[in-house]
């Protein structure tokens, strides 16, 4: 059914090298998550372990993890990671007193790099971690190369970071994962086409720019700031999504690994995305094959708006592109408790190691 991914588990890339400071021998610093692909439906999916398949954490002594900037200055209480998690031996804090006590400290990457928020003081203490956080890709993460051999470990989207987390990911039916959704088989037809949510609108943008073209061919509903308004309530996005076959899932700009909740979204919602981003192939690491559409599969964006309009009237080759949701259940982040808690973990697990990131702007920029 789907061509398999390539990566393997002693395959994963790992271009970010770090070079031992303080005279400690260099480690490879594993990822927190072991990056799994399951054989499911003849596909090769990427998929992250749940909570109950850790290994017992024993007497290691708990830490302390100072979250020095708060992302986008959100202010909610930090969470309790035992309660929550499951992550056992981990202490929070916002506190920046707490610097010198604290086993490491992360920093969001939006703060630094406008200015809102100064980088930690130096000389830190000598066995402390300071982690990279971002979730904005390599077009909107300025300032980059002022940051290379200051972090010891990263924590993104991208499958190669030491601390993996992505927008979202899939959970085999046959795992006990209680914090994942299972995937219900949507009703067909649904009574609505196609559907657009955006908020940045930029001409510039390669995702605009295909908007256009498309809605030549076919009626595009368009909502957010450049649109008609969302419904109120939570989870808006994904009841308004509910009523739709397809959502166009376009990123803002191409990067490895970064596939946001535009696509979980839609997953989510049961309409089938239509996707601008990374490759095929990357996709391909988080979804079976017939989960969306790229763009790329068509030599135009007129032959894209057949296919579209073939499936709207075509309920068997449309249910081909959602049978494979009944194996799965989604799993969308908690931000950003999830994160801090994940961090908080593997700090606890590598205790001692203190490599450092030489490159960062070389790994993350591509």
């Amino acid at each position: 059914m789907g061509v398999r991914s390539p990566w393997g588990p002693a395959g994963l890339p790992h271009s970010h090298r770090r070079a031992p400071p303080r005279g400690t021998l260099q480690l490879r610093l594993s990822a927190f998550v072991a990056v799994v692909f399951l054989l499911l439906l003849g596909v090769s999916v990427l998929h992250l372990p749940d909570s109950s398949s850790e290994p017992e954490e024993g007497e290691t002594p708990p830490v302390t993890l100072l979250i020095w900037t708060r992302p986008f200055g959100e202010d909610h209480q930090l969470p309790d990671c035992l309660q929550l998690f499951q992550v056992v031996g981990c202490a929070l804090t916002d506190d920046a007193s707490a610097y010198l006590q604290a086993d490491a400290v992360l920093v969001h990457h939006r703060e630094v790099s406008t200015g809102a928020a100064g980088l930690p003081p130096e000389p830190r203490p000598g066995a402390q971690k300071w982690i990279w956080m971002n979730y904005e890709s390599p077009t909107h993460s300025p300032g980059l190369w002022r940051l290379g051999g200051l972090f010891n470990l990263t924590l993104s989207y991208r499958a190669d970071s030491d601390i993996f987390l992505p927008y979202g990911y899939l959970v085999s039916r046959a795992r006990t994962d209680t914090s994942a959704l299972p995937l219900s088989s949507p009703q067909i037809p649904r009574s609505l086409f196609v559907a657009w949510v955006v908020s940045n609108w930029s001409e510039s943008h390669a995702r605009v720019s295909f908007y256009h073209q498309l809605s030549r061919y076919v009626r595009v509903d368009v909502f957010g700031r450049a649109g008609r308004p969302l419904p109120s309530g939570e989870d808006h996005v994904v009841r308004l999504l509910e009523r739709y076959q397809f959502y166009l899932a376009l990123e803002n700009s191409q990067h490895t690994d970064y596939i946001t909740e535009k696509l979980w979204n839609a997953v989510r919602a049961g309409a089938v995305p239509v996707v601008l981003g990374p490759s095929r192939k990357n996709y391909e690491r988080f979804l079976p094959r017939e989960a969306f559409i790229h763009v790329d599969d068509f030599l135009s964006v007129r032959e894209l708006a057949r296919y579209l309009l073939l499936l709207r009237s075509d309920p068997v080759r449309m249910r081909g592109h959602l049978d494979w949701r009944s194996s799965y259940s989604l799993h969308q982040p908690d931000f950003w408790s999830e994160h801090y808690c994940r961090a908080c973990r593997v700090v606890r697990r590598t205790r001692g190691q203190t490599a450092v990131v030489r490159h960062l702007d070389r790994w993350f920029d591509s």
